[in-house]
């Protein structure tokens, strides 16, 4: 193992598993590289790959998904971690993990699902997550859940900061594993929701090009673009300018990363820690862009809502996606006969457990399979091109 920072997630201090293991032969693996190795075998894990990114329902080859997405924050956050010598393996799991939770075609059938469970508690991928990982994944015959640790749920639950208020579902997790909810979680799992941060807001740039819902012209507009464009015209200025977006990608990426691990080292020395502990208590985030950075980062969001996310074509296909959703909701509600039989066999008698088991099998369908089962147990459907 690389040598460590202090204030680094160490496996030899774990706070251990929900579920004490017997010893057997394993292998060399520590306790975090397992969690990683837990979380890449299961079942959440494969369904990835047939999850929506920014696209409902990708035919394209070429378009992330949910799969691919998470696999490019994992690479971003080891450069980082291993930079700052922080846990590789804990931040490689947290970023492999951190979209679990997320239902089929992503925010729309979160939205979905946050609606028709709104009175039974609601639904957030986030909490899902650990729901899913803790409770509905049983590869193992003693205990549900992969059993992982203390440190991987922790940091799964609270990657983007303290929670004052959880829902229902990390509420329950919490009651489990004690995660210190009002805490901030550790230097890996803050680089993992920044390295997230770092992947989409680039990788869309680059699928939204691709799909020509984005152009080079609109966003040589944007501050942060537009100063690596011009870099890379002068550069190249013998290429046609489609040549460049790759390096426009590529460039971008690495000034957000070199910039965020000079802004963390510098907030780690004055914060003057000398712990995972320090850093927990530390009362701020301390793996952060620098100001300038994160101005111009929100500014990329904001544009990137206005001319990706909610483009019309896009809107028409999260209402097409919702309206999936609700539907299945709806009539497994409404006859839980329809539910497959291993289902049927774990439906609670009343509520709210009721609508949450219809909403955990919901949430575990990837985007085809949710449109296949709803013209079999709802009817047929017009779907966007595409689509």
């Amino acid at each position: 193992m690389a040598e460590l920072a202090p204030w680094a997630a160490h496996p030899a201090r774990s706070r251990g598993r929900c579920h004490a293991e017997e010893s057997g032969d394993r292998g060399p693996r520590d306790c975090f590289q397992r969690d990683r190795d837990r979380i890449i075998h299961s079942i959440s894990f494969r369904r990835l790959r047939h999850k929506t990114q920014v696209f409902l329902a990708p035919d394209g080859d070429h378009f992330r998904v949910r799969l691919t997405h998470s696999l490019e924050v994992a690479q971003i956050g080891r450069t980082i971690a291993r930079t700052l010598e922080l846990n590789e393996d804990l931040t490689e799991a947290l970023c492999l993990a951190h979209d679990i939770g997320h239902p089929p075609f992503g925010h729309a059938g979160e939205d979905a699902l946050q609606k028709a469970t709104a009175g039974q508690g609601g639904f957030d991928h986030n909490g899902h997550t650990l729901r899913t990982l803790m409770r509905i994944e049983r590869p193992y015959p003693r205990w549900p859940g992969l059993n992982l640790t203390w440190e991987t749920l922790e940091g799964l639950a609270k990657h983007n900061g303290p929670i004052a208020a959880p829902a229902w579902a990390l509420a329950e997790a919490d009651r489990e594993a004690g995660l210190e909810l009002t805490t901030h979680a550790s230097l890996e799992a803050q680089v993992a929701a920044l390295a997230d941060d770092i992947a989409y807001d680039n990788h869309d740039i680059d699928d939204g090009l691709r799909a020509g819902l984005l152009t080079l012209e609109q966003i040589e507009a944007v501050p942060l673009v537009a100063e690596g464009w011009g870099r890379l015209a002068t550069r190249f200025a013998d290429l046609p300018r489609e040549r460049l977006t790759g390096e426009l990608i590529r460039s971008q990426i690495g000034t957000m990363v070199n910039d965020l691990i000079a802004e963390s080292r510098r907030r780690i020395a004055d914060a003057g820690v000398t712990s995972v502990e320090d850093v927990r208590a530390a009362g701020r985030p301390l793996i952060a862009f620098s100001p300038a950075m994160a101005t111009a980062e929100r500014e990329l969001k904001r544009f990137m809502y206005a001319n990706l996310y909610h483009h019309p074509r896009q809107l028409e296909a999260a209402a097409a996606a919702h309206h999936v959703v609700a539907g299945l909701f709806a009539a497994y509600r409404a006859d839980p006969a329809l539910l497959p039989e291993e289902w049927r066999a774990r439906l609670p008698v009343e509520e709210p457990g009721v609508s949450r088991h219809i909403a955990d099998f919901i949430a575990g369908m990837t985007d085809r399979y949710a449109v296949a089962r709803y013209r079999e147990v709802v009817g047929p459907i017009a779907l966007p091109e595409g689509f």
